[in-house]
Parts: C-alpha cells; sequence; structure tokens
C-alpha cells in the first residue's frame, strides 16, 4: 500500500521526501521550492551566521555530504536542519538545546522513510531491513554518536533461522493391495516447519480431528490403539474454526501434534476440511517462526490425495468429516489395507542481520563507566506472514509506521537532543535499534547475551515500541515497578508535558525491554496502545500523530536527564506477576515461569521466574530447561503452553528439569489465577 510522503499544507512533506534517488534521479528535496528554502539553502543561511573559517569548513562537509547519492542521507540532513534553522529563524527556543532538538517535523519524517513501501515492510534479514539499518546507523553518525558495534562500525551483526524449507528427500509413496503410488513434493503433500526430519513409515489410521477433550466430553481417541502407527488428522474442529468455539484452544496443530506423541504415534498426516478445500494451496503451506522440533514427522497432504488415500481404503473422506460430532468416535477408523513410506526433509535456513548501536560517552571520570540503554525495534512484518492479523492481505506491504517507525523516530530524536548536551552528560548513553524483534525478541536477547558494555554496568533501560498512536487515554508506561525510582521520576518529568500516563508495574512483555529486566535491570516500555491498522498493511505513516510522539520523547529526554544526574544508580526490583483472568487463552492456572523464545533446544529454557510464585517456590531457577510437566514431554514451547493449560490449581504436579547437565525433579502446585 503506498504512503503519501506529506501533503500541500504539511510543512514537513518539503523536508521528508528524499534527495537523489537510488538511480540518480532528483526527488522533491532537491527542487528547491522558491516559497520555502530546501534544506541545502536553508543550512547555507543559517552558516552565513558563522566565522569564515568555520562557514567554510562547514560549507565544504555539506557539499560532500549532499554529493552523495544515498537518500538517507538527504532525509537525515533535512530533519537535523529543521532544529537548527527554527532557532535562526525565530529566535532562541525557551527550551534546552537538547529538548529544543525534538520536533514533530523530524518525527514525521523518519517514520516517512521508515515505513514507507520502498522498505518492502523491514523485514528481518531483507533488503528493506537493511536499509533502515543504514539509515538509523547515518543519523547516528550525523548525530555524532561512537560507532561500538562490529569492527568500529555501528552495527551487532547475528544470524537467525530466516525460514524452513523442504529439503530434497522428501518423499511418500502409497502401498496398497492393487500396487503403489508415489505422491508429488508440492503438489500433493510438503512436511509442515517444525516437523521432525527422518522416515515416516506404518499403518495408517484416521483419527478424525486428532482432539482428545474428556473434559469436554469428545475424544477422536477413545478405544484406539495408535502407537506405532501414522495418524491421519483433519484441521480444525467439530466447530469449524469459530474462534470462539469450545474446541478453540484444542484446534491448533502444534496441540494435535503433542497429543498424538503422547499416544504414541510414529508420524502426523494433516488434511485441508471441506470448510477449507478452497485454501488447500500446498505451494502457500505457511511455513512459521516457530523452530522448535515436533518431535516427529508432520506433513500436510493434499484434498484430492487425501482422498485417494481414503478411498484405497474403502472410506469417503468428505462423508467421514461429516459424521456427528456427538457420537463418541465420530470418524476414527483403521485404513485397513493401506500403508505409507516416506521421509520428511526439513531445512533451516539461516539469514544475517543487525543491531544498529551507537554511544554517547559520559565525562564524569567514575560514572561514564556505567551506560543507560535505549532502544527501540525496526524491524516489522515484511509482506505480512504469520503474524499478520490481515490474512487476506498477505503478500502486501506491512509497512508498520507505528510498529515501530514511530519508536524508531523517537530512538533517533532523543539522540540528537542528548546529543545537543553531551558535554554535560556524566554517564554513557548506548542507544540501540533492535532487530528481529517480531520473531521473539532475538535482537535484544543476542545483545543480552553479548552485551557491547557489561550489563553489571547497566543501570537502565528505555525501550519505545508503538509510540505514535497518542490519544487522550495517554501513554502506558510499563515497568515502573522494577525500580523504586521510577514513579516520583516519571512524575518529575512529566510536569512540563502533562501526559496522562497509565502506569504498570511490569517488567516483562512482548517487547525488548524484558531482555533486559531478566538480566536484573530496571526498565520502563513506553506504549501507546494497540489499534485496528496493528500489524496489517493499514499502518501506515499518514496515521501517526507525530505530536503525540515527540511529548513522549520530551518526556523521556527529562527523565534521561534526571537519571544522568543521579550520584547512585536505580536499584532494581524483581515484580510479583499481576496476575489476571485469561481463561479465553486457555490458561486458568500460573506457575510464574517466562520462557526463553529463543531458545530451539528439546525442552523450554526458563528466561526467568517470579518472585513468590509456585515455581520460585518449588525451586525452578533462570537457566533451567523444562523437559516434562506431568507425563507430557516438553519439547518446545508449544508443549510447555498445552501442559500449563491442562493444569488445576491446587493440584501438585511433577517438573522434570535439566540443570547444569543434571536432571531434577520438582513438585510444584499450580495457583488459580486472580480476576482484576
Amino acid at each position: 500500500m503506498a504512503t503519501a510522503f506529506g501533503s500541500d499544507d504539511d510543512p514537513s512533506s518539503r523536508i521528508a521526501s528524499s534527495g537523489p534517488t537510488d538511480d540518480g534521479s532528483m526527488s522533491p528535496i532537491a527542487r528547491c521550492d522558491s516559497r520555502k528554502p530546501c534544506a541545502s539553502q536553508h543550512l547555507r543561511r543559517t552558516l552565513k551566521k558563522r566565522s569564515p573559517a568555520n562557514r567554510k569548513e562547514e560549507e565544504m562537509g555539506l557539499t560532500r555530504l549532499m554529493g552523495r547519492k544515498s537518500p538517507m542521507v538527504w532525509v537525515l540532513w533535512a530533519t537535523l536542519l529543521a532544529a537548527l534553522g527554527r532557532n535562526a529563524i525565530l529566535g532562541e527556543d525557551p527550551r534546552d538545546r537538547g529538548e529544543a532538538a525534538i520536533t514533530a517535523e523530524e518525527i514525521r519524517a523518519h517514520v516517512r522513510f521508515l515505513a514507507s513501501d520502498d522498505l518492502r515492510g523491514r523485514a528481518a534479514g531483507t533488503e528493506g531491513a537493511d536499509r533502515a539499518a543504514r539509515y538509523i546507523a547515518e543519523a547516528f553518525r550525523t548525530y555524532g554518536l561512537k560507532p561500538v558495534g562490529d569492527g568500529g562500525t555501528f552495527e551487532q551483526r547475528f544470524t537467525f533461522v530466516a525460514r524452513i524449507t523442504p529439503g530434497p528427500m522428501n518423499r511418500l509413496r502409497m502401498k496398497t493391495r492393487e500396487g503403489e503410488r508415489d505422491f508429488a513434493l508440492g503438489r500433493d503433500f510438503l512436511p509442515l516447519a517444525f516437523s521432525s526430519s527422518g522416515t515416516v513409515e506404518g499403518e495408517v489410521v484416521f483419527v478424525g480431528y486428532g482432539i482428545s477433550a474428556p473434559e469436554l466430553g469428545y475424544d477422536d481417541y477413545a478405544d484406539l490403539e495408535v502407537s506405532g502407527k501414522i495418524l491421519l488428522i483433519l484441521q480444525g474442529g467439530p466447530d469449524g474454526h469459530d474462534p470462539h468455539g469450545r474446541f478453540h484452544a484444542h484446534r491448533a496443530p502444534q496441540r494435535k501434534i503433542a497429543t498424538a506423541r503422547e499416544k504414541g504415534a510414529r508420524g502426523v498426516i494433516f488434511i485441508a476440511t471441506e470448510e477449507k478445500a478452497e485454501d488447500d494451496r500446498l505451494a502457500a503451506l505457511g511455513y512459521d517462526h516457530m523452530f522448535g522440533d515436533a518431535g516427529l514427522p508432520v506433513l500436510l497432504l493434499g484434498r484430492a490425495a487425501a482422498a485417494e488415500l481414503m478411498r484405497a481404503a474403502g472410506a469417503d473422506l468428505a462423508e467421514r468429516e461429516r459424521a456427528p460430532a456427538s457420537t463418541p468416535t465420530p470418524r476414527a477408523f483403521t485404513l485397513s489395507g493401506v500403508r505409507l513410506i516416506g521421509y520428511a526433509d526439513v531445512r533451516k535456513e539461516t539469514r544475517q542481520t543487525a543491531n544498529v548501536v551507537g554511544l554517547l560517552e559520559g565525562n564524569d571520570p567514575v560514572l561514564k563507566d556505567e551506560v543507560i540503554v535505549i532502544g527501540a525495534h525496526y524491524d516489522h512484518l515484511g509482506l505480512g506472514g504469520e503474524h499478520s492479523l490481515a490474512p487476506d492481505k498477505i503478500g502486501e506491504v506491512h509497512n508498520g509506521a507505528d510498529d515501530n517507525a514511530s519508536g524508531v523516530a523517537g530512538l533517533l530524536e532523543l539522540a540528537q537532543a542528548l546529543a545537543a548536551v553531551r558535554s554535560s552528560l556524566r554517564r554513557s548513553i548506548l542507544f540501540i535499534a533492535f532487530s528481529a524483534e517480531e520473531l521473539g525478541l532475538l535482537g535484544s536477547n543476542h545483545y543480552v547475551k553479548h552485551p557491547i558494555l557489561p550489563l553489571e554496568r547497566t543501570v537502565a533501560m528505555l525501550n519505545f515500541d508503538m509510540i505514535g498512536r497518542l490519544r487522550e487515554s495517554g501513554v502506558i508506561v510499563y515497568g515502573v515497578g522494577t525500580s523504586p525510582v521510577w514513579a516520583s521520576a516519571l512524575q518529575r518529568a512529566n510536569e512540563a508535558v502533562r501526559l496522562n500516563l497509565r502506569i504498570r508495574d511490569d517488567g516483562v512483555g512482548p517487547s525488548d525491554h524484558t531482555s533486559f529486566y531478566l538480566r536484573g535491570i530496571p526498565v520502563l516500555r513506553f506504549f501507546t496502545g494497540v489499534h485496528e491498522d496493528y500489524h496489517k498493511p493499514s499502518d501506515d505513516a499518514e496515521k501517526i500523530t507525530a505530536e503525540g510522539t515527540e511529548r513522549i520523547i520530551s518526556l523521556a529526554y527529562a527523565l534521561v536527564r534526571e537519571l544522568d544526574r543521579q550520584p547512585t544508580r536505580p536499584a532494581f526490583v524483581r515484580v510479583r506477576e499481576e496476575r489476571r483472568e485469561a481463561v479465553a487463552s486457555g490458561f486458568r492456572v500460573y506457575i510464574g515461569t517466562i520462557p526463553d523464545y529463543a531458545e530451539s533446544t528439546d525442552g523450554v529454557k526458563i528466561a526467568g521466574v517470579r518472585p513468590g510464585s509456585p515455581a520460585e517456590k518449588a525451586g525452578l531457577q533462570v537457566g533451567d530447561v523444562i523437559l516434562r510437566v506431568g507425563s507430557r514431554e516438553i519439547r518446545n514451547v508449544y508443549d510447555y503452553t498445552y501442559a500449563l493449560q491442562e493444569l488445576k490449581a491446587g493440584e501438585e504436579v511433577e517438573v522434570l528439569v535439566l540443570r547444569r547437565g543434571e536432571r531434577l525433579l520438582l513438585k510444584v502446585i499450580p495457583e488459580r489465577r486472580r480476576a482484576f
């Protein structure tokens, strides 16, 4: 979806557009308007007021910079000069130099570039994300930040799994009394992204929807012995695909796989339901970023191939599918005389991406060794994919103006503002634009595991994620309970800005501050709330309320200045979970663990344990790898999620963990979630 670059009555439209394009042509910023000077003219007029020597040096630097063909350079210089020009023309700003550098015009300019269609949604590991990273690095360089990344650059690079692709060894053959039939990869079947690689061979059992829910009076496995068998499972559930249906919590393929594995199945083959037959396009398999291993081969079989398989056993797929759900075992049966032989081959495709890091060094001989981290993630969803909330628009650019071009714009404004007062800074300030946040906080997780500056000297972390839609309801600030200083410091910083602050204590949430909180660092996350454009192509630049973002960054600027002036670092507090009712998600109880979503080894590694929680009382520790909950084997986060959903408050459950190479059996008593 095209992004508007400003209207005629919007003065920022003349600042936000780029200069020379990648092909050497000139975009609007290079065509100076007779009514208003373009950026380069504006700077030259400002320079005339300076000494001849300084003016000559700066003009030469400007000429060299403007001679480059990177549009990012033009945008950055235009936004930087907006603040310079304002003071030169209108006189001295009553605010200090740093705060005066924060403007809505510059925020719009940054968002328009980062959320433009040209960057193709900034998916981690793509050219669009790389262009965004270069833009941010150029801004850091322009503001005078020190490159502290790999090899003296602004980049901290890391590798991640971008997607799963089918390997060359995939095959599937049906053997019947009449002969053999080879199914074609891509046309008839594909391995699923979370499949294990390996041989799949054996008798075939059709188990309907593959749901075992005794609490609902429904069990597709009733009176069936499926150990060592290949299971045919319909997608969806007895109530179709209704997101509010009673079987909603049981319909996820990962849960069905976990149940099949628990029953001893050798492999699983999913079939598209009749309701979804029009979506039975194997080329659009839906590889996702859940890279845990299912523990057995898992395939998707096209509906035509599945019907052929059923006919070979004398059964009709549509008839079995339409069997009434009220019968005890409405659909299940063994495909007599049918045997499948095959191999699932899945390959992980890795890519590189980078966090962008820039440092403002402090001046106090002692406190300069302490660092305040300020972060925002710059990646988004690219052309959609599994995380898009507009599944009918997969393939369209998801621009991510609010999520999270707005946060990056705020990060850049704060970097520029603090750079303007660098001589007065006592502590060092590290600015990080994180990548791969949308894939599970991968960028921030990588940083805390490979910190550029020691974590023990990191005194606080501020995170901007979705700060572009300020409304009357105000800005939500998470993490206030992670240090006793935050509440009063926020109140003082807000005296001039007068925002409606909606305070939340918890330091854990779906954004990069969580990675720092779990390492014992006080955190704050600023957030203006979810909206109807979240994770959709309609999250465009023109919907950003830049004036609201300016106010949020002005608040953050005052907060950082106060934090920097304090003689001692803020104390860290581990926050007790704000437990809330979560019946819709299936979580009626809680035990208080925080999984490490970046891990993909067998089992689930624990990144955090809530203070006072059942997990802490039972002795679970950070770094433990959970291998089993009750009788359910845990191989990935999905297994763990479904195991927790089955627990009951007050009923003790055994949890097997791996701790520093030793297996320990702990006993946990889950607690009921409190309503709020």
